[in-house]
């Protein structure tokens, strides 16, 4: 398995760094073979190009408002392609990211990633500032622990995986 992981969000935005955090803790960690985990903040058209190297999964770790208490780690599936509602063309910002268009600029470009899950986080605050709130800090380990189930279960052989 060849596996991306992920780590985005704007660490000038307070909780938006979470991706970014738990990407930093996991750099250099003894991860499986073939996992390549990589600090894509912003940068949401370098991430669609990295997957155009050919990807069988995804793992983005991000700040997700989803209505919980913040701190909230939770593991999100969404659509390999994503449904944005809106033109591809029109999320082509260097500096932006979005799972969801991501995903599509990736289809655009003839790409494909054979699963895609999302490591999210509550977030508490995202407004101009460093630092993380102190729900979202004390999560930054779940969501490393995320991961790495993650990482597990996909890493095991199709053989060895019990049917669905």
């Amino acid at each position: 398995m060849k596996i991306l992981v992920a780590g985005i969000g704007n660490i000038f935005l307070g909780d938006d760094g979470f991706g970014v955090e738990v990407a930093a803790r996991l750099r250099g960690a003894d991860l499986p073979e073939g996992v390549r985990v990589e600090d894509f903040g912003i940068r949401g058209v370098h991430l669609a190009y990295e997957l155009l190297d050919g990807y069988d999964a995804l793992v983005m770790v991000d700040a997700v408002p989803m209505g919980e208490p913040p701190g909230t780690v939770a593991l999100i599936e969404p659509d390999p392609v994503g449904d944005v509602g809106e033109p591809v063309t029109a999320a082509m910002d260097a500096h932006s990211m979005n799972p969801a268009v991501v995903l599509q600029m990736l289809a655009a470009m003839g790409g494909h990633v054979g699963r895609v899950v999302v490591v999210g986080c509550q977030p508490s605050v995202i407004d101009e500032g460093m630092g993380l709130s102190p729900a979202v800090d004390a999560a930054v380990d779940r969501g490393v622990d995320a991961v790495r189930e993650v990482l597990a279960e996909l890493c095991v052989p199709n053989e060895e995986r019990s049917p669905a």
